[in-house]
């Protein structure tokens, strides 16, 4: 059944056709991707599509523009709920970030207070004297205790918990506030609560903005399990592959199905370029032929047939001529050195760094030889810059040394790009790259870059984020350097442009064969590569070693691609999953063992089940103490938002055990609801 249904839409901003008779449906469960270049109309269409299916209120709150499509329709099926990942993301300010995640589920928390209140009212006097009035109560309660299960219980803490550890936000910053969380927390936060929705249709728009690999690998993995419909814009190679069945490419306004993952969408759209390349040429050699008949007999005794078949050519130019298969414009990459470093690029030996007494990494060394590929994984904030800038000399580790190699020249490409001075425009910016210091010879680079005439002078501040890498990946290419250290550079790239550079990666790091004499100390000459990204596929497809940081103090060299290590963290976690079934087993096989002097169960008599202490109690009493929990487990947790109990480390503590305990004691009681459920 079609949840979403996309029909001839159209949309222009003034003169430029943004979406020219779009298509696209959605069916229930149905997981899509769709891709196409920065700026063509993505983001837009899912803006129109979230906006339908929200009040104009609502659309307002989640400020979605109040454009309208110029022809075509879209529809959500009326019973479908449809949840919408923006970029301005709507949290409020003053709650902690644990409760702004706890409010995905107001709904729920609503019925749980009214259930409270009829609880209240049943035990009154003049409700349960009155037998129509309490078997209407009665029945509200059952109906309110199922509602209150299929939306999940009292289990949903575990569940918001779970989800906001696996984006990468853990409890010390649950209770801060969030108009002091960063635009990153910020950001994970409102994809969490987009997830605890959980509604029927996922709009996604780059949802993997802001997250490390490990928070890139939870939602992969939640979106794989994900029942219901998902549409996702993402420029994550890995993540489409492993999470789509199907991929819309937008392309100059017109919608392109492709079946099948990531993969299977650039054979398919290689094959479609190919076939209409083929057809397009065989076209225009018949036109040829044509053109050629009507002008050698135009003037002699065949005129007349000549005309006929100009005519004939005329109609099926205008009826049946086929446009040239559009080869998207890509940035022309090209990093080779201009000389041959050491054999040794980058050595380090013991090397540590501690941040305020707490150790980044430790006892880390590497020898990184000439033309070989690093990469640089772990959880945003463990150390990997920092670790860079330890290994290019730029900043003094703790323990340790580090050194660059002979003739060594380091290109580096920073994810926040501080250095720039962001009020040139892109001209002036390449000038003190190109080797003549021309303002075309700069034009020309910027032209190579996908700057076109107003845009190269553009004032660097204005750009996007994608214009702006792009911009320094210019400079970086000019000089040729023999090292290039890249910190996240896909991180604002489309698709088409992260693969552009992929390859230009993987020549640059291939040695040359030059055989003449002229090409002097460049022959041979091949560069040696720095990588640091989220970027898994990246990753996976250029570097041969890694370091992997854990974002607990601890760094090790793994020598392997991104997946060889993905298969030995899949082997360590299999050994050790086995190891627990084994000492699960053994445990059991101990407890079932009777002692020698143990009394037969007849004469034991009959004591209470030690390990279900709550089984006798009563459903009322059962559903008050969970509630008397969660009361005060609320109250701890404003307790301890309070300045003056969070700067008290001793209070602290003691409401931090105290909410370690009545977990504890909650856990089980919630597993008897269910049971009784």
């Amino acid at each position: 059944m079609a949840l979403l249904s996309v029909a001839n839409l159209t949309f222009a901003y003034g003169d430029r056709v943004v979406l020219d008779g779009v298509n696209l449906t959605l069916d229930a469960g149905q997981h899509v991707g769709l891709v196409g270049r920065n700026g063509c109309g993505k983001s837009t269409l899912l803006k129109m599509i979230a906006a339908q299916s929200l009040t104009p209120e609502q659309a307002a709150h989640a400020k979605l523009p109040t454009f309208k499509p110029d022809a075509g329709q879209i529809q959500i099926a009326k019973t479908a709920t449809a949840g919408y990942l923006h970029q301005d993301h709507d949290l409020h300010p003053e709650r902690t970030l644990r409760d702004e995640a706890g409010h995905a589920f107001a709904a729920l928390a609503a019925l749980h207070d009214e259930l409270e209140q009829l609880s209240h009212r049943m035990g009154e006097p003049e409700v349960y004297e009155n037998e129509d009035e309490l078997d209407r109560c009665m029945k509200r309660y059952a109906a309110l205790e199922e509602q209150i299960a299929s939306a999940g219980g009292y289990a949903v803490d575990h569940k918001i918990e779970e989800t906001l550890h696996g984006l990468g936000l853990e409890d010390p910053f649950f209770n801060v506030k969030c108009k002091d969380l960063s635009g990153g927390q910020r950001g994970r936060l409102a994809l969490a609560k987009l997830l605890l929705a959980e509604p029927d249709i996922l709009l996604l728009d780059e949802p993997t903005n802001h997250l490390d690999i490990a928070g890139r690998q939870w939602l992969e993995e939640f979106l794989r399990n994900f029942r219901g419909a998902v549409l996702i814009i993402s420029h994550d190679r890995w993540l489409l592959d492993r999470v789509v069945s199907k991929i819309y490419e937008l392309e100059d306004g017109v919608m392109v199905e492709y079946p099948g993952n990531y993969e299977k969408f650039r054979t398919l759209r290689a094959e479609r370029i190919e076939e209409q390349r083929r057809a397009f040429e065989k076209q225009q050699t018949k036109i040829k032929s044509e053109k050629q008949f009507i002008e050698k007999f135009r003037a002699g005794q065949r005129a007349k047939q000549a005309r006929g078949r100009e005519t004939k050519l005329n109609r099926y130019l205008r009826d049946h001529a086929l446009e040239p298969p559009m080869e998207l414009d890509a940035m022309k990459l090209d990093f080779s050195p201009k000389k041959r470093s050491g054999d040794n690029v980058v050595v380090a030996d013991d090397l540590g760094k501690e941040y305020e007494n707490k150790p980044l990494f430790k006892g880390l060394s590497v020898n990184l030889k000439r033309g070989e590929k690093l990469g640089v994984i772990g959880p945003n904030g463990a150390g990997k810059s920092t670790l860079i800038r330890c290994l290019l000399g730029e900043q003094e580790p703790t323990s340790g040394a580090a050194k660059l190699g002979a003739q060594v020249d380091v290109g580096h490409f920073k994810q926040t790009h501080e250095d720039l001075d962001r009020s040139q425009t892109v001209v002036q910016y390449l000038r003190r790259f190109v080797p003549s210091d021309t303002e075309q010879e700069a034009r020309d680079l910027a032209g190579a870059f996908l700057f076109r005439g107003d845009e190269q002078d553009k004032a660097l501040n204005v750009l996007s984020g994608g214009e702006r890498a792009r911009a320094v990946l210019a400079g970086l290419m000019c000089v040729g350097h023999n090292l290039l250290v890249l910190d996240e550079p896909t991180n604002h790239l489309d698709i088409p442009s992260a693969e552009r550079l992929e390859e230009a990666l993987r020549r640059y790091t291939t040695a040359s064969k030059k055989y003449s004499t002229a090409a002097g100390n460049n022959a041979g000459a091949e560069g040696t590569l720095i990588l640091i990204t989220h970027d898994r596929m990246l990753l996976d497809h250029l570097v041969d070693q890694l370091i992997v940081f854990d974002g607990h103090g601890n760094a090790e060299l793994f020598l392997g691609t991104y997946s060889d290590w993905l298969a030995q963290q899949q082997k360590t976690q299999d050994k050790q999953q086995a190891q627990e079934t084994q000492d699960k087993k053994t445990n059991a096989n101990k407890e079932k063992k009777p002692l020698a002097n143990a009394k037969p169960k007849s004469q034991q008599g009959g004591k209470p089940n030690k390990n279900k202490p709550r089984s006798n109690l009563s459903q009322r009493k059962l559903e008050t103490r969970i509630a008397e929990i969660e009361e005060r487990l609320t109250e701890i947790d404003f307790s301890m938002n309070d300045p003056a109990v969070f700067t008290d480390g001793d209070k602290m503590k003691a409401l931090q055990d105290e909410r370690a305990a009545l977990r504890t004691e909650l856990e089980p009681l919630e597993d008897e609801w269910l049971s009784r459920s």
